[in-house]
């Protein structure tokens, strides 16, 4: 191969490269196990399909807002956060944190175990589960 050929090949190559790079997406490493594809948003049906998370057996009393704070937390840290990775909410009456473990195949499902700590006035409640990914994007908690 004469060395303008050569040039000319590896220029193409490197600028394939560049712009397949410019078409990929940042995700978490739990992502880049597949574990999150497709990344939905967290909107009103994924909180929904959550049916109250483990936030409903923790024993908190909780604000309508507090309770979406949370659940939207639950959602976040099963979607995206990686193994151990704490997911902070802060609500008017309460705050707390959840933190999922590694993913885990279930048949063709992925899960998570996870607790959530909520914390009113000085006081930790805390509970545990585990959730399945559905094809849709949605979790459903194992009971």
């Amino acid at each position: 191969m004469r060395p303008t050929s050569f040039s000319t090949v590896l220029l193409t190559l490197c600028g394939i490269a560049v712009v397949s790079g410019c078409t990929s997406t940042s995700r978490s490493a739990a992502g880049a196990r597949g574990l999150l594809s497709p990344k939905p948003s967290a909107s009103a049906g994924y909180i929904t399909a959550l049916q109250g998370g483990i936030v409903g057996r923790s024993g908190a009393e909780l604000s309508s807002s507090d309770r979406s704070r949370a659940l939207e937390a639950e959602y976040r840290a099963l979607e995206e956060a990686a193994g151990g990775q704490a997911v902070q909410w802060k609500g008017d009456n309460a705050n707390g944190a959840v933190v999922a473990n590694a993913p885990y195949q279930v048949g063709a499902q992925n899960c998570r175990q996870y607790r959530h700590t909520v914390t009113i006035e000085g006081r930790d409640m805390v509970a545990r589960g585990a959730a399945c990914r559905n094809n849709d994007g949605t979790w459903t908690p194992l009971n």
